[in-house]
C-alpha cells in the first residue's frame, strides 16, 4: 500500500485545476484509455504487489497506525515499528488509555514526535466522540487531530475500499510523470493538479486495489532515481518526455547547523535527567550544559528537520536538580521515552562510567 508519504496541503481549490493536455499515443482521457491503462496496472500489481503488514487488514484503526507512522517516513522502517505498536496498544482504547509518556516510548526512534502525540489524541477524541471507532465519513475523519486530507481519504480508500483520489510520495511521482506535470509539487496549483489527475483515473469502485497499485509501481518502477521506463506497465500511457525530470519540485531549504551542549550527571547508578518542553516534548533528555563546561566526554551528530546538530556531553559533578529534571536509575531507562539522540549518548558513556 503506502510508502512515506508527507501530509499534502488541506487547502482545496474552488474550481478544478486544469491538466496538461495529451497528445500521444495510449494517452488518458477518455473512459476506454483510462480502463486500458487500470487494467495494464491491475495486471503488473497482482504479480509484484509488495507483501506489507498492513495490508492483511481492514481494521480502520490499525491502518491509521501505518498511515500515521509512513508519513515522512519508509516502509522498511515503519514495519517493526507498526508490528510492535499494534502489540503494545492492539485497539483504539488502549491506546485512548495509554499515558502519553508510553506513547512517546513506543514511538522513540521513528521521528516527528507530534505525529504520536497526535495518534494518541485521535484516539481519545474517537473514544469519546465515536464509541471507541474510527468513522467512515471523510468529514468525520477530517474533524480528528492531525488528520487532513490525506490520512481521511486514506483510512476511506483502505478501510472501507471507498473510490477517493490518494496523493502520497510515491503516486505524485507517477501522477506527474503520466501527466507531465510542470508545475512544483510543492505548490497549491501543482498538488491540485496531481489531485485532479488521482481523481479522474481511480475507477468507480475497487479504490483500494487502485492506489495499492498506483503506490506500489511509484515504489519499484517509476522510482525518483533512475525509473525502469522500459519494463514500466503503463508507458504507453506516459506523457512525460524526460521522466527524471519529474517531478518539480522547490529547492530545498539549506541546512542550518547547531550546537547544543549537554551535561552527563551520574549518582550511584542514577542519572539525571530533564524533561522536553520544545522538541520532544513529554519525552527526558540529558539536562543542557551550563557555559562555562570544557572538554566534552562525548559528541555525536544527527539531522533534525532542516537542522545538522553536533550534540556535545560535559561532566558536572556539581550541578544540583532543578524543578524539570528528575533521578531515574539506569536499569529503568528502557521504559523511560528518551529522543534517540540522547539514549545512544547514554548507552556509550554508561560503560565509560561504570
Amino acid at each position: 500500500m503506502h510508502c512515506c508519504h508527507p501530509e499534502r496541503s488541506e487547502a482545496q481549490s474552488k474550481e478544478p485545476v486544469a491538466l496538461p493536455k495529451r497528445s500521444i499515443t495510449g494517452s488518458l482521457g477518455s473512459a476506454r484509455d483510462d480502463g486500458a491503462f487500470r487494467r495494464a496496472l491491475a495486471k503488473w500489481f497482482r504479480k509484484n504487489q509488495r507483501d506489507l503488514p498492513w495490508r492483511r487488514t481492514d481494521d480502520p484503526y490499525a491502518i491509521l497506525v501505518s498511515e500515521v507512522m509512513l508519513q515522512q517516513t519508509t516502509v522498511a522502517a515503519v514495519v517493526p515499528y507498526y508490528n510492535g505498536w499494534l502489540r503494545r496498544f492492539p485497539t483504539l482504547r488502549s491506546l485512548a488509555r495509554a499515558p502519553e509518556s508510553d506513547v512517546l516510548h513506543a514511538w522513540e526512534g521513528l521521528g516527528y514526535y507530534s505525529r504520536a502525540r497526535n495518534l494518541h489524541r485521535c484516539a481519545r477524541v474517537s473514544v469519546a466522540r465515536f464509541q471507541g471507532k474510527l468513522p467512515a465519513s471523510t468529514s468525520e475523519l477530517r474533524s480528528l487531530p492531525g488528520l487532513g486530507r490525506y490520512t481521511a481519504n486514506a483510512l476511506t480508500v483502505f478501510a472501507f475500499d471507498q473510490s477517493l483520489p490518494l496523493v502520497e510520495a510515491n503516486t505524485a511521482r507517477v501522477l506527474a510523470r503520466l501527466f507531465d506535470v510542470r508545475d512544483s509539487i510543492d505548490s497549491t496549483a501543482g498538488r491540485e493538479k496531481l489531485w485532479n489527475a488521482s481523481a479522474r483515473l481511480v475507477p468507480a469502485s475497487g479504490g483500494r486495489e487502485f492506489h495499492s497499485a498506483m503506490m506500489d509501481l511509484g515504489a519499484l518502477v517509476c522510482t525518483a532515481r533512475q525509473p525502469q521506463c522500459g519494463t514500466c506497465p503503463i508507458k504507453t500511457f506516459c506523457a512525460a518526455p524526460d521522466p527524471t525530470s519529474l517531478p518539480v519540485k522547490r529547492n530545498r531549504r539549506k541546512l542550518i547547523y547547531l550546537v547544543e551542549s549537554h551535561a552527563w550527571i551520574l549518582s550511584r547508578d542514577r542519572i539525571l535527567l530533564e524533561q522536553c518542553c520544545t522538541r520532544w516534548r513529554g519525552m527526558w533528555m540529558l539536562p543542557r550544559a551550563r557555559a562555562r563546561l570544557t572538554n566534552p566526554i562525548y559528541t555525536a551528530r544527527f539531522p533534525f528537520t532542516h537542522h545538522q546538530i553536533t550534540l556535545r556531553m560535559f561532566l558536572d559533578k556539581t550541578r544540583r536538580p532543578k524543578p524539570n529534571e528528575r533521578w531515574f536509575p539506569l536499569h529503568q531507562l528502557k521504559v523511560v521515552p528518551i529522543p534517540s539522540p540522547h539514549r545512544r549518548a547514554i548507552e556509550a558513556l554508561v560503560p565509560r562510567s561504570n
